[in-house]
């Protein structure tokens, strides 16, 4: 019987370059944070040092549970593979490589790995370090002089806080970096001078929060200290000694074919165009899952040829304990030197130390692991799906070769708990703790009702809104045991709820979870007239006028509007500080994920037109969007400083069909009236297309570029 999944299509920031999830209706999560590695840990004294041979039984465990994960898990097809003490000794995969000729994935065949690629150019960076050519912990600035930016502070960052996520930068510029069948090199070209204008969040080095933009600046490191192209040193350094075949970037000359094909919908025949994510450093590099556990033997350690013990030593300390941080539990998230976690859960209950790296484009995913006592590793990629799944995937099949090994006696039980008693009465002082808190890019309110407060949802709805009853010791557990938070002070001065938890998915292991989920605001009052400015713009859309339109995130429009939201005080606006008229701020400090990729807001008018700018892109008002031309016959130009230039389909077009003459390099992106994605000529080709009531039209190309339309019914 098919399991019944609800696609809830969102993207998050998380541990790639993009998460886009597919949650399944049933998962679920469940908290106790008491529970220790200790109390539950499992013997390792059968562990060997042989690579195992795994099992007909078990591959064809891991085989079952992939051909699940197409189902259950929105993916349109995996690979897989275990390397063992240097041998690979399970690699499988799930789904087609194209739909249309059925043509099934082999292990060489090629996926994006999205924010993996990090564990790439942190090598790079240590190689260097081990050549003598740079010290990890002098000033960027001694190696790339022509860093600058809008705070002093920028000149103590070094590269250790670029690779352990603690320079201090407000996150990403994702501005024309990922793009379909384009390898341009704009977003990098341009990142240092973007930069100038920018400022930190925090000081270097105070906190680890996800930072793209940290290992976009590592990535030209290397280029000026290693002399050569990125992709050069990639592969003379790396892919070449290795002999790994299947480990490109878009900047390599391939076949193209060698790409897994990603599709828009489960019933899709037509492929997306091939994907490019343009910053190779933070998230650019193709590969198989095959050539990811041959190089994971050279970030363990193994391959003291290439880089040596020292450095990947290094790479796997806690660096995140160098700066405030959640407290110090079995966590999904504990970054080290490149790596999301340094001791990765459910691994810690069974006595093994496990590191990972996931990584997210918009269409692929990926996850690595790697157990170094056991020099064991486990990589998986995926079109569709989430960096999250392909994580859950690999530790089930992982712990299910360990007990084969006998390394493991046996696979633990889900932990869980009660559901709670009935609520207790609430000390007076956890009043304290009401107020405005914010995450990146949103507010909300914390009040205290009857005992009980209610939590908005997390990761994407993995973790659903609900309430939670005060339940004893400063914790509020919500009503069905699902999971618990907390509040917390500090040594930044700052106020910050906490939720611990098990993140359960159907089929899949259980991972426990401590994070961060709001930072408390402090109470502001505003001048009545900045006030006036901002309610202007409340729930109004602003439309960006930058991004190439072969753009991949025109497929995902959430990322290329924003919708201004005020707090009911009307002093921040999507989770910035207010601090005129036409000017907001970041504020977020949050380690952890929920303050990454933060940013400043700021309006300005242009010809009679609002817009406003934020991470270096500009964006304009739903106010000044135009309606389309209803004549059977019509010219639209792009203005001299715009790349895009948006439409409303009027009533007197909504159901007629256009057709439009492109220029070069030209395109255009249709929406329906509730913004969900319709049509788009980079997609689906140039043809002839029915215009949906009531929805918007984007034309893109070069600046002054002209695109004929013709109308008719």
């Amino acid at each position: 019987m098919k399991r019944s999944t609800s696609r809830i299509i969102s993207s998050i920031l998380l541990s790639g370059v993009l998460l886009t999830t597919v949650t399944p209706a049933n998962a679920a999560t469940s908290t106790n944070g008491t529970t220790t590695a200790k109390q539950t840990a499992v013997s390792t004294s059968n562990s060997t040092n042989k690579a195992a041979k795994p099992s007909a039984a078990l591959h064809a465990r891991a085989q079952k549970l992939a051909n699940s994960m197409l189902e259950q898990y929105g993916m349109s097809g995996m690979q897989y593979a275990i390397m063992d003490h240097g041998q690979i000794v399970l690699s499988g995969s799930a789904g087609m490589n194209d739909r249309k000729s059925k043509q099934n994935i082999t292990s060489t065949d090629m996926f994006g790995i999205g924010s993996t690629s990090k564990m790439y150019v942190t090598a790079a960076t240590m190689l260097l370090a081990d050549e003598g050519k740079i010290d990890i912990d002098q000033p960027l600035t001694t190696y790339l002089p022509n860093f600058s930016m809008a705070d002093e502070r920028y000149r103590t960052i070094t590269p250790r806080m670029l690779m352990d996520h603690s320079s201090g930068f407000y996150g990403s510029h994702y501005g024309n970096s990922i793009m379909f069948n384009d390898n341009s090199t704009f977003n990098h070209d341009t990142l240092l001078e973007h930069m100038k204008t920018e400022k930190l969040k925090a000081n270097p080095g105070a906190f680890s929060v996800y930072s793209n933009d940290s290992f976009q600046m590592l990535e030209l490191l290397v280029e000026q200290v290693g002399g050569m192209p990125y992709t050069t040193f990639i592969r003379e350094k790396f892919t070449t000694p290795l002999n790994l075949k299947s480990t490109l970037t878009p900047l390599d000359e391939f076949d193209r074919k060698r790409l897994v094909k990603a599709y828009s919908s489960p019933d899709s025949k037509t492929p997306l165009p091939v994907e490019n994510t343009n910053i190779l450093g933070t998230g650019g590099l193709y590969a198989s899952a095959e050539d990811m556990v041959r190089f994971a033997e050279v970030l363990t350690g193994q391959r003291t040829d290439i880089l040596s013990k020292e450095a990947t030593d290094e790479m796997a300390k806690p660096q995140y304990r160098n700066g405030i941080w959640v407290a110090e539990q079995s966590n999904i998230f504990n970054y080290g030197l490149g790596w999301d976690a340094m001791d990765l859960s459910p691994f810690d209950r069974y006595g093994l130390k496990a590191m990972t790296k996931g990584g997210d484009t918009i269409v692929y995913h990926s996850s690595l692991i790697t157990i170094p006592g056991e020099r064991m590793s486990m990589a998986v990629t995926s079109a569709g799906g989430s960096s999250v799944f392909d994580q859950a995937f690999a530790t089930t099949v992982m712990l299910d070769l360990l007990k084969e090994k006998g390394t493991i006696s046996k696979i633990l039980p889900d932990q869980s708990i009660a559901k709670p008693a009935k609520a207790i009465a609430m000390p007076a002082k956890l009043k304290q703790y009401a107020g405005l808190y914010a995450v990146t890019g949103e507010t909300f309110d914390v009040a205290f009702r009857n005992n009980k407060l209610r939590v908005p949802m997390q990761m994407s709805g993995l973790v659903p809104e609900q309430d939670y009853i005060y339940a004893g010791n400063g914790k509020f557990r919500s009503e069905d045991g699902s999971a618990t938070v907390s509040f917390e002070k500090q040594t930044n001065g700052l106020t910050y709820m906490k939720m611990d938890g098990y993140l359960n998915l159907p089929g899949l292991s259980q991972s426990h979870m401590v994070m961060y989920i709001g930072q408390k605001l402090p109470v502001q009052k505003l001048d009545k007239s900045v006030q006036h400015a901002w309610s202007k713009r409340n729930g109004k859309t602003y439309y960006n006028v930058d991004e190439q339109i072969q753009s991949v995130f025109y497929s995902a429009p959430s990322i290329l509007t924003k919708t201004i939201k005020l707090d009911d005080s009307k002093s921040y606006a999507m989770a910035t500080k207010i601090v005129d008229s036409n000017h907001s701020v970041n504020t977020l400090q949050i380690p952890v994920m929920n303050g990454r990729d933060t940013f400043d807001l700021e309006f300005y008018t242009k010809q009679n037109k609002e817009y406003v700018k934020s991470t270096s892109q500009s964006y304009i008002s739903e106010d000044n969007i135009a309606t389309l031309p209803a004549s059977a016959s019509s010219v639209v130009t792009l203005p001299a400083d715009h790349v895009a230039t948006w439409f409303n389909i009027g009533k007197t077009v909504g159901g007629k069909k256009l057709k439009v003459d492109l220029p070069s390099k030209g395109g255009f992106v249709v929406y329906t009236a509730d913004g969900q994605l319709y049509y788009s000529s980079i997609n689906s080709g140039n043809k002839q297309v029915t215009l949906p009531k009531g929805g918007k039209i984007v034309f893109g190309a070069s600046a002054n570029a002209s695109f004929t339309l013709k109308i008719s019914k």
